[in-house]
């Protein structure tokens, strides 16, 4: 009986360890639970079972600079297969402070496993070993990002340039770079300048001899006061660092290794343009301006039209004020005015000119003389404000008619006009002769509409079947119905958008909306928490192709970037009939 106890145990024993070895597992590792805000974390989340539908957390107070890298190990030992899979992420902390990595999650046998979240410390950065054999050490003593300010102390609306130059040491290569965070600038109007080509110069960093690139030229017009801050750029670099070693033909060999580099946050600190001395008409122009008023004619006839412009040109923030309005005697007609503007920007901020063209229509003979009107700037020069004046003008009306009204005022400059026509002839419209004819009631039977009611019906029959044919090859064109179906889903998605067209913030909050409402009602995922790299991952897995998907995430940027740029109706329209060709290419390509 004791022997019968003593298999019985064993058996138990041996069945309770192949049900634990059989135990399916997921779990996340990290490399270490303390690190420097300078250092890197590794995340790995192991399963000890293939599976689908893998789901990282989102690593909020992270960067992601390296992964998902996928790795998979089988090896049999006595027998037993034993199975490994990783997903790997080297993060970058954003800040100091305690955070936790949140759950991933993965589906094995139709069945959803989470890991447990962890939690990470990140201090204050540390001193890392100078070792003059690592790579990583001398990556980061010889690559340095800098953003440099022209005028970290400007008045409001004064432009400021930012220039971002990479500064490369001679003995170290840089064989690409992507951006990981670009500035926002969401205190400022701000206007990036074309850099045509990346040119290598040569030049200085702490008083070492260094080569540079230019990535970034920016225009900035603070918008508030006080201290504004101006977000980093950060990059995530490949960094070519030499070794000791030698290849078989003598050259030196290189380790290829990530760095993060940021310009850092930079603060400026933008004064108040001064209330002493602020005119009563000032709008907010900074720079150096001229100003005039200039009409097409001085001498014209009745109902004909002239063109006056007031134009404000020279070198400021010409797009970020209004003009002042012209004043007219109350007996001209006077349309809105039609603005334009011809400004070009470059480092040294905006310089052209705008103008609000008005087009007048005299209706009587006379003379009617056009004020004086005053303009007024900030001059950064002088630090002092200063008004200038248009010329006063005099239109002569030479032909039409004599305004007889005794209570029009033909030198009125109100702002109301009213105009007073009297005649004798005002319901000279009105025919008084309508030579009215009898109507003859045509006959029904064997005219026109008799025979058409008799023979349509039968002429409908092989139409119909014409149309019934038509339909079945239609219904049987598969590919055909579905590029159909794709554009009627593109045209859906972007109706919003296409009604915002023309109001820039309205426009590109619509069509992100619409990019992420497309994603989610066609993968069945709430796509606006994830990052791109993630939507790149669902849509490569989705068989959608690398060029496709590329084209859709520039889209996305291009709505961020948007709103806080200048953009043009050209290009929203552009932008627009862009993201409606990649939803359609998408809808076709998706499996």
């Amino acid at each position: 009986m004791l022997k019968i106890f003593k298999y019985i145990s064993i058996s138990l024993i041996v069945l309770a360890t192949s049900i634990a070895s059989a135990q399916i597992k997921f779990e996340a590792k990290v490399s270490k639970k303390r690190l420097g805000v300078n250092e890197r974390l590794r995340v790995d989340f192991e399963m000890n079972k293939d599976g689908d539908n893998f789901n990282p957390p989102s690593f909020n107070n992270f960067m992601v600079v390296g992964g998902p890298n996928q790795s998979v190990s089988n090896s049999w030992i006595n027998g037993k297969r034993s199975f490994s899979k990783t997903y790997s992420y080297f993060l970058a902390p954003k800040r100091q402070g305690t955070f936790t990595i949140q759950q991933a999650t993965i589906e094995i046998d139709g069945e959803t496993y989470k890991t447990t979240p962890v939690t990470v410390t990140v201090t204050k950065a540390v001193d890392k070993p100078k070792d003059g054999n690592n790579a990583d050490y001398i990556a980061s003593e010889n690559i340095h990002l800098v953003a440099e300010i022209s005028n970290t102390n400007p008045y409001l609306n004064e432009a400021i340039t930012v220039v971002y130059k990479l500064y490369v040491s001679p003995n170290t290569g840089v064989s690409n770079w992507r951006e990981i965070d670009n500035p926002k600038y969401s205190d400022f109007w701000s206007q990036n300048i074309d850099i045509k080509g990346l040119k290598v110069q040569n030049g200085t960093y702490k008083g070492e001899d260094y080569r540079y690139v230019v990535l970034r030229k920016t225009v900035l017009y603070p918008q508030k006061t006080g201290k504004l801050d101006i977000e980093p750029l950060s990059l995530d670099i490949t960094v070519e660092v030499p070794t000791n070693r030698r290849d078989i033909f003598g050259s030196r060999l290189v380790n290829q290794v990530h760095k993060t580099v940021s310009a850092g946050n930079r603060t400026i600190k933008v004064k108040p343009l001064p209330e002493t001395g602020k005119p009563a008409g000032f709008t907010g122009a900074v720079g150096e301006f001229d100003f005039k008023v200039i009409t097409s004619k001085s001498e014209l006839n009745a109902s004909e039209s002239l063109q006056a412009k007031v134009e404000v040109s020279g070198k400021g923030n010409l797009k970020l004020f209004e003009l002042p309005k012209i004043n007219m005697p109350s007996s001209l007609e006077v349309y809105e005015p039609e603005h334009s503007e011809n400004v070009r920007t470059n480092l040294n901020g905006m310089h052209g000119s705008i103008s609000d063209s008005y087009t007048v229509v005299p209706q009587f003979k006379g003379k009617y003389p056009i004020p004086s009107i005053s303009f007024s700037y900030f001059d950064l020069k002088t630090e002092s404000y200063k008004t200038v004046y248009s010329d006063e003008q005099v239109i002569s009306v030479l032909e039409g008619p004599t305004n007889t009204s005794e209570n029009q005022d033909i030198t009125s400059t109100s702002g109301s006009k009213q105009r007073v026509v009297e005649s004798n002839n005002q319901f000279a419209f009105v025919k008084t002769d309508p030579n009215l004819m009898p109507i003859k009631k045509p006959r029904f039977f064997r005219s026109l509409g008799f025979w058409s009611a008799m023979f349509l019906p039968l002429l409908a029959i092989p139409l119909a079947i014409l149309y019934r044919r038509k339909k079945q090859e239609r219904d049987a064109d598969v590919f055909g119905n579905k590029i159909r179906k794709a554009d009627k889903l593109a045209k859906k998605y972007l109706s919003e958008a296409k009604k915002a067209l023309g109001q820039k913030e309205a426009f590109y909050v619509a069509l992100e909306k619409a990019l992420h409402n497309y994603l989610k009602a066609k993968l069945h995922i709430e796509t606006s928490d994830f990052s791109k790299d993630k939507i790149q991952n669902l849509l490569l897995e989705k068989q959608v192709s690398q060029a496709t998907i590329v084209e859709f995430v520039s889209i996305l940027k291009n709505c961020e970037l948007a709103r806080y740029t200048p953009i043009t109706q050209v290009e929203m329209e552009q932008d627009y009939e862009k993201a409606a060709k990649t939803i359609s290419a998408i809808d076709k390509q998706i499996q």
